[in-house]
C-alpha cells in the first residue's frame, strides 16, 4: 500500500511517496540496528530517525520501481539526424552495494541516432533510474549503455561516469580526493577511434 504524506510550511509543500508496509518494517529494523550500535533510540534527536531512514532508503532506491527502457520509449521521435548527441554532466547519486554508503559524481552520455532521437531529459532519467539502486559504478555504466543501445538501436552509444566513493574516503584507504572513471562504448564509439576521441574531447576527459 502506498501512502502519500503532504506537509505545507510557510508556503513550501513537501510530498513524500512511500510504501506504508515497507516503512514499518524498515523502521523496526533500523531501530534495532541503532540499539546494537549503542544508541539510545528514545532520546529526542534519535527517536524519529528509524522512520526517517526508512523513508529515505525508499527514495534512495526507487530506481528498482522504474523501467528505464519505458522511459526512453515514452519520448522517441523519428528524425533523420546522424550526428553525435551528448548529454553531459548528469548528476549521479547512488549507494554502493558493498557498504551501503554513497558514491556521487557525473555521467556523460552520447549516442548517434539511426532513425530515432529521444527527449534529452529522458537520458538523465535513465541514468537516475539505474543510479537509484544499490550499485557498483562499473555495472551502472554498462547498464545505461545497454539500455540505450537496445531501446534506440543507434549507430553507437558512449557512457562515461566520474564519481567519488565514500567507501574510499570515509573508511578503508581514506583517500578523500580520488575519483573513479568508468566507460563503455558500442558501435561507432567502439569501432572508430576518431569518433570516440571526439566524444572524449567534447566532455573534456582524457582516458589513458
Amino acid at each position: 500500500m502506498t501512502n502519500i504524506y503532504s506537509e505545507e510550511t510557510e508556503g513550501y509543500q513537501r510530498t513524500d511517496l512511500y510504501n506504508g508496509n515497507t516503512t514499518q518494517q524498515l523502521q523496526y529494523h533500523y531501530e534495532q540496528i541503532l540499539k546494537l550500535l549503542g544508541e539510545n533510540t528514545e532520546r529526542e534527536g534519535i527517536c524519529k530517525t528509524p522512520e526517517r531512514i526508512a523513508k529515505a532508503m525508499q527514495f534512495f532506491t526507487h530506481g528498482y520501481h522504474l523501467n528505464p527502457a519505458q522511459i526512453l520509449q515514452s519520448a522517441m521521435f523519428k528524425q533523420d539526424y546522424r550526428q553525435m548527441v551528448i548529454v553531459k554532466d548528469i548528476e549521479v547519486y547512488s549507494l554502493c552495494e558493498h557498504h551501503l554508503v554513497p558514491f556521487f559524481g557525473k555521467a556523460h552520455v552520447a549516442y548517434i541516432p539511426a532513425g530515432y532521437i529521444v527527449g534529452l531529459s529522458k537520458i538523465a532519467r535513465v541514468v537516475d533510474a539505474f543510479a537509484r539502486r544499490l550499485q557498483v559504478q562499473e555495472q551502472m555504466t554498462t547498464q545505461i549503455k545497454k539500455c540505450i543501445d537496445e531501446t534506440l538501436h543507434p549507430l553507437g552509444v558512449a557512457v562515461v561516469i566520474e564519481a567519488q566513493h565514500l567507501c574510499m574516503s570515509m573508511r578503508g584507504i581514506q583517500k578523500q580526493n580520488s575519483v573513479t572513471t568508468t566507460s563503455d562504448f558500442t558501435g561507432a564509439f567502439l569501432n572508430h577511434a576518431n569518433t570516440r576521441q571526439e566524444f572524449m574531447r567534447l566532455i573534456g576527459i582524457n582516458l589513458h
